[in-house]
């Protein structure tokens, strides 16, 4: 009697070291994983501090925050998860347990399982990936095929886009094959400029350079969003009765459309000024039924 209580005692005790250990253990790696989410946090600010062009509109902190927060979160739960199960089976190895059959049920019950949910294992695995990867994140613009707008939140299943006319869009991570990340790096402001073909080019061209670098290194804020000159490419297309001067420049991301309305009407006036006249496309489709035979004016009318 006095040796089973031994046994049962020095396995009692065992069972406790292996479970204080455990939990110690545990402690010890999530503040591990907060300490270092926390540096990462301090690293991004201190970066943010002196930012460069480029990438001083990427310092979106609610998204750095979210990010390092949801990484965080699965490293946390995943070292949880890999500590108490290894004291678990050190438990049940102390208990005298057969660990094979178990193991061996276990892992025909993950089968099952994971068949079954392999559409959530696909959606948190795919937002893991994405989190890692830093593909796009709170306040960026993204095109996910289905569904396109501003990046609300993310989740390791779902990630949420506001629509630019206000919906909300709940997209799955495991649904999006291709996503466009429209607020990294820099975009492209492109305008095409349509002036009657006897216009001068060498003076349209001239007028158009003007205004890029006007508005290029005119102050804010339009020098924070066009970041180079306009390029003009030159002739896009010719016709009898009018062509067309392509030009293009970098901008800040998301911005290309605020630049190129500005830029249009810069343009305006500036061709205004110099006596150059845009087209207008009813009017040079009424010249032309204007100047058609009478023959051919009666059989559009008709």
């Amino acid at each position: 009697m006095r040796e089973h209580w031994e046994a049962w005692l020095g396995t009692g005790l065992r069972i406790a070291l292996i479970v204080v250990i455990a939990l110690v253990l545990r402690v010890v790696v999530r503040r591990s994983i907060s300490r270092l989410i926390k540096r990462m946090h301090r690293d991004d600010k201190r970066r943010a501090g002196s930012p460069s062009r480029g990438s001083a509109l990427l310092a979106n902190p609610e998204r750095r925050i979210q990010r390092a927060a949801a990484i965080g979160s699965v490293l946390r739960s995943a070292a949880s998860v890999l500590v108490l199960g290894t004291a678990a089976l050190m438990v049940l190895s102390q208990l005298s347990i057969e660990l094979g059959p178990l193991v061996a049920s276990a892992g025909i019950l993950g089968v099952a399982i994971g068949f079954g949910a392999r559409n959530l294992v696909t959606d948190v695995l795919s937002g893991m990936f994405m989190l890692l990867e830093d593909q796009y994140g709170v306040g960026d613009r993204i095109d996910a095929g289905e569904a396109s707008g501003t990046v609300v939140e993310i989740g390791l299943r779902v990630t949420t886009l506001r629509a630019d006319s206000g919906e909300l869009w709940y997209v799955r991570n495991g649904e999006i094959k291709r996503v466009a990340n429209l607020s990294q790096g820099w975009a492209t402001a492109q305008l095409d400029v349509e002036v009657r073909a006897e216009a001068d080019y060498a003076q349209v061209h001239k007028v158009i350079t003007t205004v890029g670098e006007e508005l290029h290194g005119g102050g804010p804020p339009w020098d924070e969003l066009l970041w180079e000159p306009l390029e003009v490419l030159g002739l896009e297309s010719v016709s009898m009765d009018t062509m067309v001067v392509r030009a293009k420049g970098k901008v800040a991301p998301g911005k290309a459309a605020t630049v190129e309305r500005e830029l249009r009407r810069r343009v305006k006036e500036a061709l205004d000024a110099a006596g150059i006249a845009q087209v207008d496309p009813a009017a040079v489709t009424l010249e032309k039924l204007r100047a058609a035979p009478p023959g051919t004016l009666r059989n559009t009318e008709g």
